[in-house]
C-alpha cells in the first residue's frame, strides 16, 4: 500500500511551514499490517491556531488539541483528516480525561502518553518510522501491551482496558487470529477493572457497540468476563454463566448467549438482533426452577425483557433502540406451528412485535435455534411461518383499490343501494387487474354507465368472470409466496 495523496499534501504542508509532521495511532497499525485505514490521524508540533491558518477549510471544535481538515476527497476515508498537536502525559483525576492539555515538543514525547504500543508507532510521509516501544515487534507478534506501565495508563485513562478487549475483537483473537493481550497488560486489567465505573456509561456503550459489531464479537464477551470487566458493564449476563438449561440445550445460559451472537456476526445480521440475540436469555437464571433435563425457565422472555430496558437504560442507548430490542427479547419466544397456528394469531404476532420489527424476530430466533445445538437456523416451520406473514401483511384484492365508490355508482345510474353497484365494482376491479393504467376516474366513470345499460343477466356473468380472474390472481400470488419460502 501507499500512503493516500491527501495525506502526504497535509503532511508537506505543515513542513513547508517548518513544522513537523507524522502519521500516527491506528492508521500506521493497520497500514503496516496491511490493513485498509479507515481513518488517517496526523501529529504535528503546529498549535491549532497555526494548523488553521495552513488549511482554511478546517474546523477546531474540542478541547484536545485536535483541528479537523476538509481534503475534497472523494473517498470517504479520505474525506477529513485530523491533525492534533503534540501533547505531553498528564494527570487524569476522573480516570477518563487529563486534567489539563499540554503541549509537547516533539513527536517522540507525545508517543509516549498513548495507549498500547502498537498505536505509538509514527511514519513521515517517506515512511520513515519512529518506533519507541518496539510496536512493530508487538505488530509481528500480534501482542496488545500497554505503553510503559500498564497500571499507569489505564489509572490515566480507564476506558483503554475496554479498548484492548475491542482491539483483540477486531484484529483478531486465538486460534484464529492470533492476537492476544500481553500478560502484563492482562494482569493490570483484571486488578484496575473496577475504574470501570469511572467512565461514563455512553463512552462505555460505544466500545462495547464496537465488541458486538465485530467480526469476533463473541471472543470480545468472554474475553471481558475473564478480564473482571463484563461484570461492570452486563453483570446481567454473568449471571448465566454455568447455569445450566435443561433437555433443550446442550450448553449453559452464558454460552448459549455466546453462541447465538457468534451466529448473528456470522450472518451479518445487524446490532438489533446481535444485542437481542446476547440478551434473549439473560432472564433465564432468575426464573429456573428445579434441576437437570427436567428445568423450567417460565416467563424467562418476560423477565429478561424487563432486565434488558434496565441494562439498555443503564448503558445509556437510545430510546428507538431500547424498544426495538426489547420487542425483539420480550416476544423471542413465539409459538408457531403449521398445522396448529392460524392466520389470526400471526396478525397478532405482528401487532405486538410491529411488522418492521418481524424479520429481525424472526433472526433471533434463528440465532437462538442455533445457539442451542439445533443443526438447522430455519427449518421448515419457520419458513412457512415467513410465507404466512408476508401473506397476511398483503394487502387483499379488494373494490376498495378503486377511484371511484359505491356512491359513484349511485350517483351517476341515480339508484338507491342494492346488489347492482357491487357488481358493477367487481366488473371495474377485473378490469384494473388486468390493466392497472385504466384505475382513473374519469375512464372507470364512463365504464359505469355502459354497465349500468347492460341486463341483469349479462352483468351477472361479468361479475363471475370477474371474480374468476381475482381468485386466479390470488392463486398465483400464494403459490409465488410459498415458491419464495419453499413451502407448500
Amino acid at each position: 500500500m501507499e500512503i493516500p495523496k491527501e495525506v502526504k499534501l497535509v503532511i508537506d504542508k505543515l513542513k513547508k511551514k517548518r513544522f513537523s509532521a507524522h502519521i500516527v495511532g491506528g492508521c500506521v497499525r493497520d497500514f503496516l499490517t496491511g490493513i485498509k485505514p479507515k481513518d488517517w490521524d496526523v501529529a504535528t508540533n503546529a498549535k491549532p491556531e497555526e494548523i488553521q491558518k495552513i488549511f482554511p477549510k478546517s474546523f477546531y471544535e474540542n478541547k484536545f488539541l485536535t483541528v479537523t481538515v476538509k481534503t475534497g476527497s472523494k473517498k470517504p476515508e479520505l474525506k477529513e483528516i485530523e491533525i492534533t498537536t503534540y501533547r505531553c502525559e498528564a494527570k487524569y483525576t476522573d480516570k477518563r480525561h487529563p486534567d489539563e492539555i499540554k503541549f509537547a515538543k516533539t513527536i517522540e514525547q507525545d508517543l509516549k502518553r498513548r495507549d498500547f504500543t502498537v498505536n505509538a508507532i509514527a511514519m513521515d510521509g517517506k515512511l520513515e518510522i519512529i518506533d519507541l516501544f518496539n510496536g512493530q515487534k508487538d505488530l509481528e507478534n500480534k501482542l496488545i501491551r500497554a505503553v510503559g506501565k500498564p497500571e499507569n495508563r489505564f489509572n490515566e485513562d480507564a476506558l483503554r482496558m475496554l479498548r484492548a478487549v475491542r482491539l483483540i475483537s477486531v484484529l483478531g483473537s486465538p486460534p484464529a487470529g492470533g492476537w492476544q493481550i500481553e500478560e502484563k497488560t492482562k494482569q493490570a486489567i483484571k486488578k484496575n477493572s473496577i475504574l470501570l465505573g469511572t467512565i461514563s456509561k455512553e463512552r462505555i456503550r460505544d466500545e462495547l457497540m464496537k465488541i458486538i459489531m465485530s467480526e469476533k464479537a463473541s471472543e470480545g464477551i468472554e474475553l471481558l468476563r475473564q478480564l473482571k470487566m463484563l461484570k461492570y458493564i452486563i453483570p446481567e449476563l454473568e449471571e448465566g454463566y454455568g447455569i445450566s438449561q435443561n433437555k433443550h440445550h446442550i450448553y449453559d445460559c452464558y454460552e448459549h448467549s455466546l453462541r447465538s451472537l457468534d451466529f448473528a456476526v456470522k450472518s451479518n445480521f445487524n446490532k438489533y438482533v446481535r444485542l437481542a440475540a446476547l440478551l434473549h436469555d439473560i432472564g433465564k437464571p432468575r426464573t429456573k426452577r428445579g434441576k437437570g433435563p427436567n428445568a423450567t425457565f417460565y416467563n424467562h422472555e418476560i423477565v429478561g425483557a424487563k432486565m434488558t430496558i434496565q441494562l439498555l437504560n443503564r448503558l445509556k442507548f437510545s430510546k428507538k433502540d431500547i424498544e426495538k430490542i426489547f420487542k425483539l427479547v420480550r416476544y423471542h419466544l413465539f409459538y408457531y406451528n403449521v398445522d396448529e397456528v392460524g392466520k389470526a394469531s400471526v396478525r397478532r404476532l405482528v401487532r405486538q412485535v410491529g411488522v418492521e420489527n418481524i424479520n429481525e424476530l424472526l433472526q433471533v430466533r434463528m440465532c437462538d435455534r442455533i445457539g442451542s445445538g439445533c443443526p438447522k437456523a430455519e427449518p421448515y416451520k419457520l419458513r412457512h411461518l415467513r410465507y404466512l406473514i408476508e401473506k397476511v401483511a398483503q394487502d387483499p384484492i379488494s373494490v376498495m383499490k378503486l377511484k371511484v365508490k359505491g356512491d359513484d355508482v349511485m350517483r351517476l345510474l341515480k339508484i338507491r343501494p342494492c346488489i347492482k353497484i357491487g357488481q358493477i365494482l367487481d366488473v371495474l376491479l377485473g378490469y384494473v387487474l388486468e390493466d392497472p393504467q385504466k384505475n382513473k376516474k374519469e375512464f372507470l366513470e364512463k365504464e359505469i354507465k355502459k354497465l349500468g345499460q347492460l341486463s341483469d343477466k349479462e352483468l351477472e356473468s361479468k361479475t363471475r368472470e370477474a371474480k374468476k380472474q381475482r381468485e386466479t390472481l390470488e392463486m398465483k400470488k400464494d403459490k409465488m409466496t410459498k415458491q419464495k419460502y419453499w413451502v407448500t
